[in-house]
């Protein structure tokens, strides 16, 4: 049999881990409040990290279904209605992702129904907020060129092609955005500008209706100015 070994006091406070343990003991104990406030602060930080990811999850969800049901109500002809569930994704979830595109379908509706205010005041914001996708912003800058054309500001309509052209060169569109130049150069009297989208037209489009098109616009226009 082993012979019990007894550990007097100083011993204790010679081992360096007993000791450790010891006056950790003695701490929590003086301390016991300290410990527990620090607890609790803990927990309530967690509870607070949980709360925000589920909060920000939900708010996600309530946008995603109203931004559903604008697409809806715009699909069935229901424009205005349309555009007042956008408005309120807006208002309320416009920290969420899905408040780019509720911006881009704002500004899309109101120029169809002619809300040309309406129209350039949500292009604008699209165009500040949102900076990331080429596609989406040369297709804001040429709905924004639109909407400036059809209030007959045809300089500032011509910069927004543009600037549409520059933006997204690579676009699918890109024929589309020069004859939108094009058009509003002609009916600013800008006849040399105008040749240079009619050149880049038949260069990217040869043969095509569309630059068959432009072309006749092209000599109508340079013929009815001169």
């Amino acid at each position: 049999m082993h012979e019990r070994v007894k550990i007097t006091r100083r011993q204790l406070k010679e081992d360096p881990f007993t000791a450790f343990i010891f006056n950790s003991k003695r701490q929590l104990e003086e301390n016991w409040q300290y410990f527990a406030i620090g607890a609790v602060v803990i927990i309530l930080a967690v509870v607070g990290i949980f709360y925000y990811f589920n909060s920000a999850k939900e708010t996600s969800e309530l946008a995603a279904t109203q931004l559903s049901q604008a697409n809806m109500q715009y699909r069935q002809g229901n424009s205005q209605v349309a555009i007042l569930t956008l408005t309120d994704i807006l208002t309320k979830y416009g920290s969420t992702p899905f408040a780019e595109q509720a911006t881009f379908m704002l500004a899309k509706i109101n120029l169809e129904t002619r809300n040309y205010a309406e129209s350039k005041l949500y292009f604008d914001m699209y165009l500040e907020k949102y900076k990331k996708d080429p596609l989406n912003r040369a297709a804001a800058l040429s709905g924004l060129g639109i909407t400036l054309e059809n209030q007959g500001q045809y300089v500032e309509a011509s910069e927004q092609f543009e600037k549409a052209i520059a933006e997204f060169p690579e676009s699918a569109l890109i024929v589309e955005l020069h004859l939108g130049a094009m058009r509003n150069e002609l009916m600013s009297g800008q006849s040399e500008k105008a040749k240079v989208h009619l050149d880049a037209i038949n260069e990217k489009a040869p043969n095509t209706d569309i630059a068959a098109n432009a072309a006749r616009l092209f000599y109508e226009k340079s013929k009815s100015s001169s």
